[in-house]
């Protein structure tokens, strides 16, 4: 199975880059991932954040390959602990899906087109995130499915 993180913006700050760099790095140990991300538009006007929800949702189904599983992470998404995202995954890898796609959306979230779309709505937690912090939480669980699938000492 392969990954791809689609995500709106860029990494910022250096600690969030380390840490998404690092997990990365050791979930490439386990299966292809691919990290594409998309331009992020800002606003300072009320009126404008449909539009730019619209426009990034817009530019992040472009890139949907044919074929993958949808997951799109939102704040009012399904919980799921480690465990049941794991088992997911190795569901996933028996019925050979060949790919995973993950969607983050920018500081206003995801459009609603592309919550209907998504095969999965996932929520990382019931706090709110910053759409960085949250591909750094996405990728080092996605690297602890991996551990856990392999039953490896890294999730306790």
């Amino acid at each position: 199975m392969r990954l791809n993180l689609l995500c709106v913006g860029r990494l910022t700050l250096p600690y969030l880059n380390d840490g998404c760099a690092e997990f990365a790095e050791r979930l490439k140990r386990y299966l292809p991932l691919s990290i594409t991300e998309i331009k992020e538009y800002k606003t300072g006007r009320k009126q404008d954040l449909r539009r730019i929800i619209t426009t990034e949702g817009e530019n992040l189904e472009q890139r949907i390959p044919t074929g993958t599983f949808v997951i799109a992470l939102d704040q009012s998404g399904k919980k799921m602990s480690s465990e049941q995202l794991a088992d997911l995954m190795s569901n996933h890898m028996v019925r050979s899906l060949p790919e995973w796609t993950l969607l983050i959306g920018g500081p206003y979230g995801l459009s609603e087109t592309l919550r209907k779309r998504a095969d999965l709505v996932l929520s990382l937690s019931a706090m709110t995130l910053t759409h960085q912090m949250a591909r750094l939480l996405l990728l080092e669980q996605l690297y602890r499915c991996c551990t856990i699938i392999r039953n490896e000492p890294y999730h306790h």
